[in-house]
Formats: structure tokens, C-alpha cells, sequence
């Protein structure tokens, strides 16, 4: 492959791509199969008005809804994956798109359930859950459903919203269109002599790691200068997934969205704030970091390009693919040789699709459904970033092969709430098994940098993007138009109160938000900042306790949605609901900024 030209996608050698034919083995059959769901859709409605009436016409309506709802979810992997391999193919996006209306057919269908069980006499309800064990298996779904009463709407309205679903799913649409395929970036000079294409892939792992300052600021101008460009589009296409947002909040009948975001996984507002109050009282501690940044990189002026190069210049380690995945399994050896072995399994029977090639989506994901594999997309690099990404979607995978395999299906997917806590302790496990595996101390500095690197961007730059949510969305809900300026305004004032007492401000970084892909799923992005507090807390138990804390780990993973998120995890030994882990995973940076300051 040249350096400065993507693989096209047929030339991408197999092994290195996922194997989708296990879903289905071609687009026929996955017609087939898109006909059967289109045909048994409308039959959803022959049990309105008869859910009270029986246990079994109320176990039957259940059962339908979880046939159908396995094969769609079947159906929308196979879709979206193929779409993400070379997001140019109008093939594979026609496909998808017919996946995500079939989606909402059948949340139309299905509308009026709610409305009907919450109808049905709280004691007649738990003379059916008795009546019949397979019902049983329901409560917490049924109980859960009790708990968001108040903010279900009648069966017309909620078969009204079922149907705007589409409509709020556009904005995402346009914007993956517009950063992933439409957006072309220049052509930039790697400080080697060479002109190479900047792209999404290359610009983090090989462009912002770059140890010459110049490389750095030409990609991180050239980036934000093209995103600069579309501020006015991309704007209005954020600003119409926040009104989207308010819509079905007010709809609902909840305060705000933030309210209504974090009411579907029964989490309290105040784990967001105590989130922000934490992180604000900590801020001094990252000031400490990004002044030896500074000093270390031997710089007047610290730039926001100058804050992802490594700082140990002279540690050349740059990990194959192949040396990746037993350094990952072997760091997960703490884990137990069963997760070893289905993770192994996993890796040879081609999970991953791990390299770039020519219109690939950008990024890494873990993605899948009950009745396929966890799969991984990648955009590989031979570095140890790459290696900790591998190790991250590893994490969510194997969380999904667990929670797949003890659980049934309606209680097998696990909340966003908990998604990052399994990722994250894959992180924390890799580190470990690194630090314990060298005495260099050149390579001390790399891993404990990376540490330090990842609590920086994981919790204090996530919380500066809840933050960001946080606001946008209350400034819209006030009445005011999320314009260009205004949202460029308030991402520079965060920027400022995070980074400005040590980091040089530019004309750039007020147009950072327009990267961030997440903002288009409302109030996801503080979970990353728990998520990781909660990981630093498991893996220490795990570290040091041994078996008792892996036993509650691996029901952790198995535990699936059967539980209130905040419940699971004090299961597994971490109170959420308290301030204490994102302190402590604060108190962590300490640790590793003193390490660090001694080693450098």
C-alpha cells in the first residue's frame, strides 16, 4: 500500500476484514428475511385490546415482539456494517435505510403496548407474572415500564412519535454524509517530504503524534479549517437534532432534554452534575499536567496540536496488528481462560474489520445483536494507540457476548449508562500488563503518558463535552438560536475554563465541536466520563482481590439490562450514584502524574 493512498476496498486482503457472511451468507437472504419481518409487522395489532385479558395473549405479544425485534436487529447489522465498509456504495446505504424504515414500521405497530399495559390493574398484572414463569422473566421490564408511567403518552401519540423517529434520526444522517464521504480534506506536508491526504484515520494516530510541532499545527489546521468551512450547514444540522430533541422532551413531558435523556436509564440528574463539580474542583490538577506537558516538549507556547504527541520522543514501539491481539489477550489473562478463549476465538474467526481503506467510516466501534457475532470495526495504525483501541472494542464485545449469552433477549442489552465501563477496564488491564512487563524505563514514561492521556481525554474532555451538551441544549431550550457564533462561543469558553491557564487559544478550536460525532446522540458523552471512573475502581478490585472481584466483574457482564444500571454496578463493587469513583479515578491521575514527573 503507498503511504499516501487508501486501499480500495476490494483490495483489502480478507483476513483483515469481518466475516458478515456468518449473518447472512448474501443480500438474498437477507431479503428474505427483510420480507418475513415487513409481512408479520402488521400482526402486532391483533393483540390491541386483549394484553389485560390474559396472561398468554400478554406473554404472545411479548414473544412476537422479541422474534421480530432479534431478526431486525439482525437485519440493521448486517445494513449498517456493509454501508460503513466504503460509505460511497449506494447499494449497502439503500439497504441500510430500508433496515432503519423497517425499524419504524414496527415502532409504529407496536406503539400502542405501553399505553395499553399501563392501562392494566397493578394487581391483575402480578396475578399474570405469577400465573406464568415465563413471564416472570419480564418483571423488570414491566416494572420499569410502571416507572416511566408518567411520561408515557395514549396510543395515538405514541404511534405519532414511533413514526418522527425517522425524521430525528436526519440530522445524524446528514452529518455522517457530509464529515464521512463528502468532506475532502488537502493534501498536507508528513515533515517527511512527502504530500499525504489527511484523513480522519490518519490524522489523530499518525499526524497530531507527530514529534515535529510544524506537522502537528499544518493537520490541525488544515482539519478544523475544513470543518470551518461548513460551520454554517453543520450548525443548522445540530441545531435541528436539538430541536428534535426538545420536541420529544416537551412531548414527553419532561423538564428538559437532559431530563429526558437520562430518564430512560433511571439515572439521576445529579451523577451529571456531581460529574462537572468534580471535574471543576480537579481542573488544577490537569493545569499540573499540561504544564509538564509544556516543559517536556520544550515549547514556548502549548498548542492545542502539541496535546496528544507522545512526550517520551526516543520509545520507538510500534505494535503489528498480529502482536496486538496476544499482548490483549494476554493483559486479559486476569479475566479468566474462558473470556482468553472466546475473545481468541473471536480474533480468528474475523470479528474485526481492522484496516482503512478509501471511504471507510472513520473511528472504531463495537456493533452486532443478539443472533450475530460482537463485531469490530477498526482503522488500524501499528501503534499502541491502536493497540488500546483494539483492547477498548474488545471490551464492548465481549460485555455483548456475555450479556447475550446468560441473558435472554429482552433483557440482554445492557444500558449506555454501563456500555464504557467494560471497554475501559480492557484499557486499564492492557496498561497494567505492560507496566509489569518492562523496566524500561523509556517505555515507563510511554505507558504511564498514555494513562495519564486517557483520564485526560476520556474524563475531563468528556465532561467538557457534556458540559457543552449541557448548555447548547439549555440555551435552545431558553428560546435562543443555536447559530454558528453561539455554539463556536460556548465551545471556546469551555475551552478556556479546561485548558486556557496553560494552552495557547487559536482561531481553531472554538470549531472543535463540529468533529464530534456523538453530540448527534444527546447526552451520551458524560457516560465515557463515568464509565471510566467506574473501570479504574473494577480494575484495582480486580487486581487485588482476585477471584471474589472477577466473579462480580464477569456478572457484571453477564447481567445484561436486567437491572437498573446504578444496581449492576454497585453489584459489581462501584457506587455511581456518589461523587466518590470520579474522585478516586482523579486521585488515579495524581498517582500517575507523580510517577510520571519522577521518570521524566
Amino acid at each position: 500500500m503507498s503511504a499516501t493512498t487508501l486501499p480500495k476496498r476490494a483490495d483489502v486482503p480478507v483476513e483483515l476484514t469481518w466475516d458478515l457472511s456468518t449473518i447472512y451468507p448474501s443480500v438474498d437472504a437477507w431479503e428474505a428475511d427483510f420480507r418475513e419481518v415487513e409481512k408479520l409487522t402488521p400482526t402486532i395489532a391483533a393483540f390491541k385490546g386483549t394484553l389485560g385479558t390474559s396472561a398468554s395473549s400478554l406473554l404472545g405479544l411479548l414473544n412476537l415482539r422479541d422474534s421480530l425485534g432479534q431478526t431486525l436487529e439482525k437485519l440493521w447489522t448486517y445494513a449498517h456494517l456493509r454501508a460503513d465498509e466504503d460509505t460511497t456504495v449506494s447499494a449497502n446505504k439503500a439497504l441500510r435505510e430500508r433496515a432503519r424504515q423497517l425499524f419504524v414500521n414496527f415502532g409504529a405497530a407496536y406503539a400502542y403496548v405501553d399505553s395499553e399495559l399501563l392501562a392494566i390493574d397493578a394487581g391483575v398484572m402480578q396475578g399474570f407474572i405469577a400465573e406464568s414463569a415465563e413471564l416472570a422473566t419480564h418483571r423488570f421490564e414491566l416494572e420499569n415500564l410502571l416507572r416511566r408511567k408518567p411520561h408515557v403518552r395514549s396510543a395515538e401519540i405514541e404511534e405519532l412519535l414511533a413514526n418522527a423517529s425517522m425524521l430525528h434520526a436526519g440530522p445524524s444522517a446528514v452529518y455522517d454524509m457530509l464529515s464521512d464521504a463528502d468532506m475532502e480534506f488537502p493534501m498536507i506536508s508528513d515533515g517527511k517530504g512527502n504530500r499525504v491526504r489527511l484523513t480522519h484515520g490518519n490524522y489523530g494516530e499518525t499526524f497530531l503524534m507527530s514529534p515535529n510541532k510544524a506537522v502537528r499545527g499544518r493537520a490541525y489546521k488544515a482539519m478544523f479549517g475544513t470543518y470551518g468551512k461548513f460551520r454554517n450547514t453543520l450548525a443548522a444540522t445540530y441545531a435541528a437534532r436539538v430541536q428534535s430533541e426538545i420536541f420529544e422532551a416537551r412531548a414527553r413531558g419532561h423538564g428538559s432534554t437532559r431530563e429526558h435523556r437520562l430518564h430512560g436509564t433511571n439515572v439521576p440528574l445529579s451523577v451529571y452534575d456531581n460529574l462537572i463539580s468534580t471535574v471543576h474542583a480537579n481542573i488544577p490538577r490537569l493545569n499540573r499536567y499540561l504544564e509538564l506537558r509544556k516543559k517536556i516538549l520544550g515549547v514556548k507556547k502549548l498548542n492545542f496540536s502539541d496535546l496528544y504527541v507522545s512526550l517520551v520522543g526516543d520509545v520507538d514501539y510500534k505494535p503489528t496488528y498480529a502482536e496486538a491481539q496476544e499482548t490483549v489477550l494476554a493483559a486479559c489473562a486476569p479475566l479468566g481462560e474462558e473470556y482468553v478463549a472466546t475473545l481468541r476465538a473471536g480474533f480468528a474467526n474475523r470479528w474485526v474489520d481492522v484496516v482503512e481503506n478509501q471511504n471507510k467510516a472513520s473511528g472504531a466501534y463495537s456493533s452486532g445483536s443478539y443472533l450475530t457475532e460482537p463485531y469490530m470495526l477498526m482503522n488500524w495504525q501499528d501503534s499502541l494507540e491502536s493497540m488500546f483501541t483494539l483492547a477498548h472494542e474488545a471490551g464492548h464485545s465481549m460485555h455483548s457476548w456475555h450479556s447475550r449469552k446468560h441473558q435472554p433477549y429482552h433483557s440482554s442489552d445492557y444500558t449506555i449508562f454501563v456500555a464504557e465501563v467494560a471497554s475501559t477496564l480492557n484499557e486499564a488491564l492492557l496498561a497494567h500488563h505492560l507496566l509489569a512487563s518492562t523496566t524500561d524505563k523509556a517505555m515507563r514514561r510511554y505507558i504511564i503518558n498514555h494513562q495519564l492521556e486517557n483520564i485526560r481525554q476520556t474524563l475531563y474532555r468528556q465532561t467538557m463535552f457534556a458540559e457543552f451538551e449541557m448548555i447548547a441544549h439549555s440555551r435552545a431550550e431558553a428560546g435562543e438560536v443555536l447559530t454558528p457564533d453561539l455554539l463556536c462561543e460556548i465551545h471556546r469558553d469551555l475551552n478556556q475554563k479546561y485548558y486556557g491557564a496553560v494552552v495557547q487559544m487559536d482561531d481553531q478550536i472554538p470549531v472543535e465541536w463540529m468533529r464530534i460525532p456523538h453530540f448527534y446522540n444527546s447526552f451520551y458523552v458524560y457516560q465515557y466520563a463515568t464509565g471510566v471512573s467506574a473501570a479504574i475502581a473494577l480494575s484495582r478490585q480486580i487486581l487485588t482481590e482476585g477471584a471474589p472481584a472477577v466473579k462480580r466483574y464477569l456478572g457484571f457482564l453477564s447481567s445484561g439490562g436486567s437491572d437498573y444500571s446504578i444496581e449492576i454496578l454497585k453489584a459489581a463493587g462501584v457506587d455511581l450514584s456518589s461523587p466518590q469513583p470520579i474522585a478516586l479515578a482523579l486521585d488515579a491521575f495524581e498517582d500517575y502524574l507523580v510517577e510520571f514527573e519522577k521518570l521524566a
